[in-house]
């Protein structure tokens, strides 16, 4: 603790947290583990099922998908907001992931429209800085993406 900082705020968990991983399948468990323990540190463990479906959904995209010869790093960047938790996946693949319905004799194409019911509508896609894109989404209490919050979809 700082001298002279009350203990609510020097013990609160950073808003913003950032995290690389490789771009294999495992890394879809771990980033699920650690968005997990992340919502536990800022009292949002309620949120945690539907959290990490969405960040299963967006990482295993960027898993799947993202080849680039730019690299295929891929970081999760996620975010404390009022009524929930702004989770973004970065990857170096200019490629847009875009809301499809998959026919009944697909066995994968369903991502998207998942994490489009479980937030109510509230994700996109942002280019950024330098080569790729990141794809948020964002959860809170009511599926709904009225947090209050004027960045929510802004270009970071």
């Amino acid at each position: 603790m700082i001298p002279g900082t009350p203990a609510s705020v020097a013990d609160d968990p950073p808003f913003v947290v950032e995290r690389t991983w490789p771009p294999a399948p495992r890394s879809v468990g771990r980033a699920r583990r650690f968005l997990a323990l992340q919502l536990d540190a800022w009292a949002m463990p309620h949120l945690a099922d539907t959290a990490e479906l969405i960040l299963s959904e967006l990482v295993t995209n960027a898993v799947k998908h993202a080849h680039s010869p730019n690299g295929r790093v891929i970081a999760t960047r996620l975010e404390r907001l009022a009524s929930g938790v702004r989770i973004e996946v970065h990857d170096s693949s200019d490629c847009k992931p875009e809301l499809r319905e998959a026919s009944g004799e697909e066995e994968s194409g369903r991502g998207l429209l998942l994490v489009d019911a479980l937030t109510g509508g509230c994700w996109g896609v942002n280019d950024r800085s330098g080569p790729g894109k990141s794809v948020w989404a964002v959860c809170t209490h009511s599926a709904a993406c009225g947090t209050g919050d004027a960045t929510v979809g802004a270009l970071r």
